[in-house]
This record gives C-alpha cells, sequence and structure tokens, in this order.
C-alpha cells in the first residue's frame, strides 16, 4: 500500500519516527510529506527519521488537498477512525481520487513487534514495576486511612518517577465495591485494613506502553516478575482471587503460535465459568499493547487473529461482584515460538 494519508499520532510516529499533535502524513509512491504547522518546524526537522518532504502551513487541510491534486493518483487508503467527518469532508470534496477505506491498517502493520520494540516495551514494564514496589510500601506502612483520590495521585508520582515518565493511561486505584467496576474512578472512600485494593496502571518508554494490574490482600506479599499470590482475611476475596490467578497462569502457560486468539480466551474463560463465575468476568481477555494501549490483536472470544511470535499482548481476567469487590491480574507478554513470556 504505497499511497495513503495518516492523522493519528501512534501510526505517524510509527511510519517516519517523529510526531505531534498536530501533524498530516501523506505516503504518495516512493514519496512522503509531513504537513505540520509553525511549532514544530525546529522539532520535526531535528527528530524525522527519514526523507519525507516537511511541509509548515497553518491550514494543514488545504496543504494536503494541494499535494493530492498535485500528484494525480486515483487512489488513496485513509484510516476513517483518524477523520472527524468534517475533517474528511474538506479533505475529499473535489477531488479526482477514490477514497479508500482501511480501518486500523497502521495497528495491523504494528501487530508483529520487532526486537527493538519488545526491549523498549520490556524496560517499560521494568521502569513501572518499580513503581508498583513503591506504592505496596506505602500501602502497608502508610496507605491506612487514606483516600483511592490520593493513593491515585501517588500512584501516578510512583509510576512516572515524580515525572520523569508519562503514564499509559491514568492509574486506576479501587477498593473493595469499587474494585467491582472494571474501569473505576477513583471516589473518597478510606482504605482500611484487609480491604481489597485493585491498582491498574503503567508508563511509556520512548513512546512505547507498559500495562499491569495487581490486586492487592492483606499481607503484602512482595511483588517481583513472577509472585503473584496474595492472601485475604476474607474467604470470599481469596477464593475469587484464586480462581482469577489459576485462570491467568493457565491462560499464560498455554499460549502458544498458531492458537486462535478467541482460543486463547477461552482457556481462563472456561476456569471462571467452571467455578460459577462465569457472567462475572465482563471483559475480554486481553489486548495488544505498543504504541497505544489498546491495540492488537484483540484477546477475546470474537478474536479471530491468530497468535504468532513476537505479539505483545495482555492476559488480564477479572471477576467483578456488583457492590462487593473485583479481582483482576493482568500481566503483558510476548509470545515465542516455545511460549508466553512475561515482560
Amino acid at each position: 500500500m504505497k499511497n495513503f494519508i495518516l492523522q493519528n499520532e501512534n501510526a505517524i510516529y510509527y511510519s517516519c519516527g517523529y510526531s505531534c499533535d498536530n501533524a498530516i502524513y501523506i505516503s504518495l509512491g516512493t514519496e512522503t510529506f509531513f504537513i505540520t504547522d509553525g511549532r514544530y518546524s525546529v522539532d520535526v526537522k531535528e527528530n524525522i527519521k527519514n526523507n519525507s518532504e516537511i511541509i509548515i502551513s497553518n491550514d494543514l487541510i488545504k496543504e494536503a488537498r494541494k499535494l493530492l491534486k498535485k500528484s494525480k493518483i486515483k487512489k488513496l487508503h485513509f484510516d476513517p477512525n483518524d477523520f472527524s467527518v468534517a475533517t474528511f469532508g474538506v479533505l475529499s470534496t473535489n477531488l479526482d481520487i477514490k477514497f479508500i477505506e482501511k480501518p486500523n491498517f497502521s495497528k495491523h502493520k504494528r501487530i508483529i513487534k520487532t526486537d527493538n520494540e519488545i526491549e523498549l516495551i520490556k524496560t517499560a514494564m521494568e521502569l513501572a514495576r518499580g513503581g508498583f514496589v513503591q506504592f505496596q510500601n506505602y500501602l502497608e506502612k502508610d496507605g491506612f486511612g487514606k483516600s483511592e483520590q490520593y493513593l491515585g495521585f501517588l500512584a501516578q508520582t510512583f509510576l512516572s518517577d515524580s515525572g520523569k515518565y508519562d503514564l499509559s493511561f491514568d492509574p486506576i486505584i479501587a477498593i473493595n465495591e469499587n474494585a467491582a467496576k472494571p474501569h473505576a474512578i477513583p471516589s473518597e472512600k478510606l482504605y482500611q485494613k484487609d480491604d481489597l485494593l485493585l491498582f491498574d496502571g503503567g508508563i511509556k518508554y520512548q513512546r512505547y506502553c507498559s500495562d499491569r494490574t495487581v490486586t492487592f490482600g492483606s499481607n503484602f506479599s512482595k511483588l517481583d516478575l513472577y509472585q503473584r499470590e496474595q492472601i485475604f482475611s476474607q474467604t470470599e476475596h481469596q477464593k475469587v482471587y484464586d480462581i482469577v490467578l489459576k485462570a491467568q497462569q493457565e491462560a499464560i502457560k498455554k499460549a502458544k503460535v498458531g492458537m486462535k486468539a478467541s482460543m486463547l480466551d477461552k482457556i481462563g474463560r472456561d476456569i471462571i465459568e467452571q467455578s460459577g463465575y462465569g457472567k462475572y468476568f465482563v471483559h475480554s481477555t486481553g489486548h495488544g499493547v505498543g504504541l497505544d494501549i489498546h491495540e492488537y490483536p484483540n484477546i477475546s472470544s470474537r478474536s479471530d487473529f491468530v497468535l504468532e511470535e513476537n505479539m505483545v499482548f495482555t492476559i488480564e481476567p477479572g471477576i467483578y461482584l456488583p457492590n462487593e469487590f473485583g479481582v483482576r491480574i493482568e500481566d503483558t507478554v510476548v509470545l515465542k515460538n516455545d511460549g508466553a513470556v512475561i515482560l
């Protein structure tokens, strides 16, 4: 696919090694063009990694239309997720070009990670793990009586190393019944002894994301690369946690090259369903991780992706009991020919 147009930041970055929040990237055969405004004129020249022609303008769409008219091409591929209806209308009106929709074509190109990309994601995971350990140490010593909102602020501070790294997403800090909401918003609820606390977070390293979820019990088991066991004071917390852990560990253990993503989803989901909690596992087993925190492959019951070597994705089953509590355990793995490796 030689003729295409991009507006998504990460898609542009993948194509030329640089992007910003106001840019259009166009590939026309062997020629490429990076259009942005004057705020980025120095940055783009210093950081772009290919020989794209750089065009500085206050009207990116107008410049893109000029290029397309001049090119005489007949077909142009685009991702309909990139452009608003209004922007696409202005871009495409009165051009003798057939615009061909290719949803998520950049994510499809990025689905197999290079060795360098895997190292960047691994570094992001290692740096984030340090933030998780700091957060756990704080919880154990000083966390009681603090609100989800305050603990969320500390989670951001620890993960980002006081602002050194960008976050993959706003961390989720959720206690007891709030943890029954997979994407809970931190509240004023206070953390007390023997509470269950779910912590989902990650950082970016050189733009590549990390993602991990830990559900803490009452014994604060040491967080290392493979330690996942936790001890809870409440019997049902322990029961549900152990089911989710078994589902997660089995899925990691049995992930294989050539397997359909839907089959990997089924491995953990079957364990949860056979334990009587199937209706409380309300999301997919995982998602790809890379420049975006959610990319391909999707690990879900409806996913037709065939898993291949050097795909990077999460494995994160969960059980969520409304108004009671929720448990999720998540690791990011890279798939190799001999199985999944936790990053």
